[in-house]
């Protein structure tokens, strides 16, 4: 009945029916092969190569990277790709070139911060052209010179590999299936391992304080959950904890950030004072990297003597101008 119906009709009506057996085919052929999905990745990798960014055109060109995977996380100061040198991966950080807006508001972090010379300073401290492209160069190697210091001194950071053209090369920071690592804020938490994290990243905090550093910018979307634990990331603006004003108050944002996110899973740890305690610590030369805290800190009650601070400002007033008058009078 098949061959009769089949062979009455003409060559188009043929083929057609041709077309039809063949795809049938195809489509069970492929959902029995177990090699079928991985042919079509690679497939589409062939015929799809990813662009290679600009930024990282000359590191491919001088061998320093061989293949760039794919984009891991794009944002409004950087844009990080995961990379191949050699037979490891890693992470590529192009740092994007900034505006004058940007500049005035990094200014709160740079406060303190040691450039190469005075000329440098005044053209930053004027915003001239000059200024805001060593500005720009001071910002991007921030980062740099610090995750050095951070891996010297035994925390948990990316450990760099160079600083080529613009751009950071690090370690790519894994889960325990070897993909990129999730930020903390994606994560639920059992309370148990809440406090773990808490508990390292305060170390961490406190070591970084201990060799006069604050993130500056810590929250659950700068640390990385690898597969050992918590690693801190995103360290441009870090703040020189000695000579920066607002020191203590970024101190105390990056440490009660911690402290909110966490304390969602274990809400005990919203009740601790980490901050306030490792600062007096640190103003008094006391703090190091094994310094035992307990999160107890019982701040001063006691009003402050507003008259007292006037009188003595009016005291400083009236020396100052003793003194100026006995340089003006005429020598006898």
């Amino acid at each position: 009945m098949l061959e009769e119906g089949y062979f009455g009709l003409d060559l188009l009506e043929r083929l057609c029916v041709h077309a039809i057996f063949y795809a049938s085919y195809r489509t069970a052929h492929n959902a029995r092969s177990p090699h079928f999905g991985q042919h079509a990745a690679r497939k589409t990798a062939h015929t799809d190569p990813m662009k290679i960014p600009k930024g990282l055109e000359p590191l491919i060109e001088d061998g320093i990277v061989d293949e760039v995977i794919r984009s891991l996380k794009s944002g409004k100061e950087a844009n990080v790709y995961i990379v191949r040198s050699g037979v490891q991966l890693r992470c590529a950080k192009v740092y994007r070139d900034l505006g004058q807006r940007s500049f005035q508001r990094r200014a709160q972090y740079q406060e303190g911060r040691k450039v190469r010379g005075s000329r440098e300073t005044r053209a930053m401290a004027k915003s001239t052209r000059f200024g805001r492209k060593e500005q720009e160069h001071e910002w991007k190697n921030a980062e740099v010179d610090a995750l050095y210091r951070l891996v010297e001194a035994g925390l948990r950071v990316p450990k760099p590999f160079g600083y080529f053209n613009g751009v950071l090369l690090m370690e790519l920071v894994t889960d325990a299936h070897g993909d990129p690592a999730p930020r903390l804020g994606e994560v639920e938490l059992s309370a148990d391992a809440a406090r773990e994290h808490h508990r390292v990243l305060i170390r961490q905090i406190v070591g970084m304080l201990s060799i006069g550093l604050i993130h500056g910018d810590l929250s659950e979307f700068n640390v990385l959950l690898a597969s050992d634990g918590p690693v801190l990331i995103d360290l441009p603006q870090v703040v020189n904890a000695a000579g920066n004003n607002a020191a203590f108050a970024m101190l105390e944002r990056d440490t009660n950030n911690i402290r909110s996110c966490l304390g969602r899973f274990a809400p005990e740890l919203l009740e601790t004072e980490f901050a306030a305690e490792m600062w007096e610590l640190y103003e008094q030369g006391e703090l190091r990297p094994q310094s035992e805290l307990t999160g107890v800190f019982r701040r001063d009650a006691a009003p402050a003597d507003a008259v007292g601070v006037m009188q003595a400002i009016d005291d400083a007033r009236e020396e100052a101008i003793r003194r100026a008058l006995a340089r003006d009078e005429p020598a006898v």
